[in-house]
């Protein structure tokens, strides 16, 4: 099945992209959906341990699972602010 993943912030620099259609199995999980982003945009990898992800726009665990025209999307880990 095809889903679309969304790239944000530090995540679309190292993969060069904001966006790109990823190909996986029927039952597949987002966390599924990130390591095969990971063949394609090894640059990633360093950032795996402490993204967040959401599915259609909902926040998700890795281990949702995604279905066929879904939208996933990864995001690095905000930091920042103080006072």
């Amino acid at each position: 099945m095809r889903v679309t993943v969304r790239l944000f912030a530090r995540l679309r620099e190292a993969a060069g992209r904001g966006e790109c259609a990823c190909e996986v199995a029927d039952g597949a999980s987002v966390g599924d959906v990130w390591r095969a982003l990971l063949q394609d945009y090894p640059g990633l990898a360093p950032y795996g341990a402490s993204v967040s992800a959401a599915v259609n726009a909902d926040f998700a665990k890795t281990t949702a699972l995604v279905h066929d025209g879904d939208e996933v999307a990864f995001l690095p880990p905000v930091s920042g602010g103080g006072a």
